[in-house]
């Protein structure tokens, strides 16, 4: 474990904030940097069309905790960091302060139509070669998919009424994302957060790092993190120090008062999982995401008012054209998910994908025919040319980034695992880190 030290942050999204909330329980001095106007979302259905600011995509995700669904879009040993992950939120949601975060963990369903069985099979089929791989069997529980007959499904969730085919995925669960991340922030008072403060490079060395902010101000940090996801795309290495992004040399306008260096407690280090990302200096290509193409990956999400709709757990329809979810978010509100669009394009909810989605949830949940829509919002996913995450860390720098459609599954786990890299804080499984 390190001294206590100065750190910066640029990016107060899901991974800003888990990163802020662990370092400052470990005795850091944190201060976070971000473009949005303040820690609450604003929905893109929901903003002014002028000088809007969007904020982060931990908002807009409906929060599925699904290893093994997400083996059909995921590598095995990626998703396999779900189950790490799911483990890691249990810890993080019993720290918080009442009224916690609902997180739910009672397993997830797949559902198909009778016309839909041949699609169906082609994804079971690949989830089952999926977790075939090594990298899936050392590192996930031995669950395995279990298909359900009619009556079975009705036991469990009475509310569904349409498909002809279920099965049931023990273990995977969701979050309530908005609550969370209004949690993680809440708890993180100690930190200091800056708000409509965008940081347009994160530059380090072997002594610290520094943040450039768009105002021109450049500020002195003992080590600087950048989790800026799509923000961060595009950003050549800096001429300065030769790590993260910058536009030219950088000038040192601002130091940070110095934090207090207590030192921090010694514990032996815990490998509580494999590591399947590259590191940096480890034969990992030594550019940053930014430099190496990370890329926006348009998702449209609708949250539907439904008072008594009585799902208690997320549901994947098979289908042929879309990746059709429903998230239960409360008794009376529901998320329905989502389009996934080679596009950075922030605009509105198109019709098709409404029309398409709801369509598609009205033939799993007959209830959504008097529910009333609440809110439409759109935002980017992060995702880098292979759509797997990746830390990097040299120094006193830390990224990490793309992790496009999975963000909330592996955020935990490569938290965990950056920290370990680092040093700078204690493993999760350390009582006296989430006491």
């Amino acid at each position: 474990m390190t001294n206590s030290m100065h750190i910066g942050i640029a990016g107060a999204g899901l991974l800003g904030r888990l990163l802020a909330w662990r370092l400052a329980r470990a005795g850091h001095a944190v201060q976070v940097f971000d473009a949005a106007a303040g820690p609450e979302p604003v929905f893109r259905s929901q903003a002014p069309e002028q000088g809007y600011v969007p904020t982060a995509a931990g908002f807009t995700a409906a929060g599925m905790l699904s290893p093994m669904a997400e083996l059909d879009n995921a590598e095995p040993g990626v998703a396999a960091l779900g189950w790490r992950s799911i483990a890691l939120w249990r810890r993080i949601v019993a720290a918080l302060p009442t009224p916690q975060p609902l997180l739910s963990v009672q397993g997830s369903l797949l559902l198909a139509h009778r016309g839909d069985a041949g699609a169906a099979q082609r994804v079971l089929d690949r989830l089952h070669a999926a977790t075939m791989a090594p990298a899936w069997q050392r590192a996930s529980p031995p669950e395995l998919v279990q298909a359900l007959d009619l009556a079975a499904l009705r036991a469990l969730e009475p509310s569904i009424a349409g498909p002809a085919q279920a099965w049931l995925l023990p273990g995977e669960g969701f979050i309530d994302t908005v609550a969370a991340m209004h949690a993680l922030h809440a708890d993180a008072a100690q930190a200091q957060w800056h708000w409509g403060q965008p940081v347009l490079a994160v530059d380090a060395g072997a002594g610290g790092g520094t943040l450039r902010l768009a105002g021109g101000r450049v500020l002195a940090f003992d080590a600087v993190i950048d989790v800026r996801g799509v923000g961060a795309r595009g950003l050549a290495p800096s001429p300065l120090l030769g790590e993260g992004g910058g536009e030219g040399p950088a000038v040192v306008t601002e130091r940070a008062p110095p934090a207090p260096t207590p030192t921090l407690p010694q514990r032996g280090r815990e490998h509580p999982h494999p590591n399947p990302l590259p590191r940096a200096g480890e034969g990992a290509d030594r550019r940053d995401a930014g430099a190496m193409g990370v890329r926006g990956v348009r998702g449209e999400v609708i949250t539907l008012d439904c008072p008594g709709h009585g799902l208690t757990r997320p549901v994947r329809l098979l289908h042929p054209r879309h990746r059709v979810y429903i998230v239960p978010r409360s008794a009376r509100q529901l998320i329905v998910g989502a389009s996934e669009i080679e596009s950075e394009d922030r605009s509105p909810v198109s019709l098709r994908t409404a029309v398409e989605l709801m369509a598609a949830a009205h033939s799993v949940l007959p209830a959504l025919a008097e529910a009333r829509i609440e809110r439409l919002d759109v935002n980017l996913r992060p995702a880098l040319p292979d759509n797997n995450p990746r830390i990097d860390h040299a120094g006193r720098k830390l990224a990490i980034n793309g992790l496009f459609r999975h963000g909330w599954l592996l955020a935990p786990a490569l938290v965990e695992q950056a920290l370990q890299q680092t040093g700078w804080a204690l493993p999760m499984t350390a009582q006296t880190e989430l006491a």
